[in-house]
């Protein structure tokens, strides 16, 4: 059973000005979904603060060093959001093992790169049925809408998401290695 299913629990909203987290009111209690989207100020300092879902436990307020560490978690999308079921995932605890992290989905991505490259494209339905069953942890890892109606994937499709998803990785551990050298 899922652990937010049966009653509604609030967002933390981390301040990272102020390293102070806040819950904050359900516009669903207050009017009936009337601003649902409105963004969240810090009370003390008046700064957008970041929704870190349901999960975030803060760090202590003068432990600066895992303040940036969220903080930079934060920027690159890693947040504590979850159904309750199974918890967030996997969470990096310092920011040497984001970075490693990061740096491992970037070698796992290049890998599904190469075997979309490389890969005959099956022509007709039994290549197809033999490609899902021989290639099937490769072919689940591709978004449905980016295969046919028969859930076949073309390959240039595949190596375009693979590519979008590199990309996206090696975004994240620039900013990631440019904050961690300033720090």
């Amino acid at each position: 059973m899922c652990k937010y299913a049966m009653v509604k629990y609030k967002s933390h909203y981390a301040c990272f000005n102020c390293c102070k987290t806040f819950k904050r009111r359900l516009w669903v209690d207050i009017k009936k979904g009337d601003e649902a989207g409105k963004e969240a100020k810090c009370p003390e300092c008046a700064q957008l603060m970041a929704n870190m879902g349901k999960d975030f436990e803060a760090p202590k307020k003068d432990n600066l060093k895992a303040w940036a560490h969220i903080k930079n978690l934060y920027s690159v999308g890693v947040t504590f959001h979850s159904c309750g079921c199974t918890g967030p995932g996997y969470i990096p605890q310092d920011t040497e093992r984001l970075i490693a992290y990061l740096q491992e989905l970037h070698q796992d991505y290049h890998k599904q790169l190469n075997f979309w490259r490389e890969r005959h494209e099956p022509t007709n339905e039994r290549e197809i049925a033999r490609d899902k069953s021989k290639n099937w942890n490769y072919i689940t890892q591709i978004p449905v809408d980016a295969k046919s109606k028969k859930g076949s994937v073309v390959n240039e499709d595949a190596k375009n998401y693979w590519i979008g998803r590199i990309k996206d990785v090696e975004q994240k551990l620039f900013q990631i290695q440019n904050t961690a050298g300033k720090v």
